[in-house]
């Protein structure tokens, strides 16, 4: 099963990194525990995304000013029709988007 699930991570990791994506990025603070257990720290450098596997690596980098964030998915989100990923506070802060709200990014697998 591990070997199955292993596989299929490899394999969307492939197919989400083929291909550029300019996505809709917003950030959040608030929360307890995220989708996969752990405790939410707001300024971790985490994401949620709907549909990546608990503990894809990520580099998000913002459009307008070019800096980017390494992060690691342990949620799911956002549940905002328009946004495709949601950064914690603290890798928003490393783009530079907490004044903002919301950002187009793009979005790269990186493991």
């Amino acid at each position: 099963m591990g070997l199955i699930i292993g596989a299929l991570i490899a394999l969307l990791s492939l197919v989400y990194s083929q291909r550029a994506h300019a996505e809709c990025a917003s950030w959040y603070f608030e929360g307890s525990r995220t989708a996969n257990g752990e405790k939410f720290n707001p300024d971790g450098l985490t994401a949620a995304h709907r549909s990546l596997p608990f503990g894809t690596i990520l580099r998000v980098t913002h459009k307008g000013n070019g800096r980017s964030v390494i992060v690691r998915v342990n949620d799911r989100g956002p549940f905002i029709a328009g946004r495709d990923i949601d950064l914690s506070r603290g890798a928003a802060r490393q783009i530079g988007m907490l004044g903002e709200g919301v950002a187009q990014v793009s979005v790269e697998v990186i493991r």
